[in-house]
């Protein structure tokens, strides 16, 4: 995919002012993937309708997830709503003007959430997935469904797959030790994938915590509390700070820096979230 008439230079300076970094080659044909800041939502959704399905169909583009009606749309990155409300044949739009000059919209939806103008966050939820059949906002939709694509700063559709890549650690499986309190390998894959998205952690997503994964983990918990080195060992005062985390996630037990079952399901809640997957 080229830049589509935006300078190599321009594309570097705006995307670093945002937290942007991404490589591209002078004469080469440009690959986005995985880009700090935006993850892929949908992850965990089939794909009913490829990009290419859609340039067949004589469409911009477009990537289409199945999904029941009324299904959580979070943000793929932070920035700023404008809801277009029977917009054509896609229906019931919500657009996220992110602060890199790129835009997402997410088309065919059964309910706006936010007004316009709401700045928000990766992973806040912007609205209700449609695409019924004759409902109101589905537009030109023949069942339920998720429109997503993405507008670079020329004004030219993109494939928000190429941009943010698979995204989401490739559609992660939910962890159960939010039942069964017991860590395993998903639960920390869930957790790397986290620390990816919000934490700078650049190693596997492997399922095998080690010091760069603990590490991340450490800068963290400084929001809960933890104040003791980023050495990557974790001991007591970063485990009381995890708990302090696992405490707005349904954990009523001691804050003692000694993780139990009760402890790890209250941590599990918040790294099942969607936007970990």
């Amino acid at each position: 995919m080229s830049n589509n008439g935006l300078s190599r230079r321009t594309f570097l300076r705006g995307t670093a002012a945002a937290g942007v970094v991404t490589a591209a080659g002078i004469g080469a044909v440009t690959a986005f993937a995985d880009v700090p800041g935006f993850y892929n939502p949908f992850a965990a959704y089939p794909i009913t309708g490829t990009w290419q399905d859609h340039l067949n169909e004589g469409s911009l583009g477009g990537i289409d997830f199945g999904m029941a009606v009324g299904t959580n749309l979070p943000a793929c990155g932070a920035g700023v709503i404008t809801n277009i409300p029977e917009n054509g044949t896609g229906g019931n739009t919500v657009t996220i003007t992110h602060d890199n000059g790129y835009r997402s919209q997410y088309m065919h939806l059964s309910q706006f959430l936010l007004a316009n103008g709401t700045r928000v966050g990766m992973g806040a939820v912007v609205g209700l997935s449609g695409g019924a059949a004759g409902a109101p906002g589905s537009g030109n939709s023949t069942g339920p469904h998720l429109h997503w694509h993405m507008i670079n700063p020329s004004g030219v559709r993109i494939n928000p797959l190429e941009y943010v890549g698979g995204g989401g650690g490739g559609g992660l499986p939910k962890t159960t030790t939010e039942s069964d309190g017991v860590p395993g390998p998903i639960m920390w894959k869930r957790t790397q994938n986290w620390l990816r998205i919000e934490q700078g952690y650049a190693g596997p997503i492997d399922g095998v915590p080690g010091v760069n994964t603990y590490a991340a983990l450490q800068r963290a918990m400084r929001a809960y509390g933890y104040g003791g080195p980023i050495d990557g060992v974790p001991g007591p005062n970063t485990w009381a700070a995890v708990q302090r985390l696992a405490a707005q996630w349904g954990y009523t037990g001691p804050v003692d820096g000694v993780m139990g079952p009760n402890s790890w399901r209250g941590f599990a809640r918040f790294v099942n979230q969607d936007k970990y997957s």
